[in-house]
């Protein structure tokens, strides 16, 4: 998985490459925890995630948490996929996912 990270202002944007699951989810978390200081607006990349499991599904979840008493948090890019996962756990209902 690759992360790339690019803040302007108090908006940061988080492109996440590859696969979101076990391995990588503490990756990711960590990368979002010394990121968030400060940020208003998170939006996560996700037009090049081929896969999230549960732990990515929970990484994304504790992060929408911390962006409710800080700001927003947007999710762009997802897949069909990655989307139709959002669906059926209800994390559609959850987050803000922009088509």
């Amino acid at each position: 998985m690759n992360i790339n990270t690019v803040k302007n202002g108090n908006e940061l944007t988080v492109t996440v490459e590859g696969r979101l699951d076990t391995m990588t989810a503490p990756e990711l978390e960590k990368a979002l925890n010394e990121s968030l200081d400060g940020v208003e607006k998170l939006v996560l990349d996700m037009k090049a995630l081929d896969y999230i499991s549960s732990a990515g599904l929970r990484v994304l979840l504790s992060t929408h948490k911390r962006m409710a008493a800080q700001g927003e948090m947007v999710i762009r890019g997802a897949n069909e996929i990655i989307t139709e996962i959002f669906d059926i756990t209800g994390f559609s209902e959850i987050l803000n996912v922009e088509k």
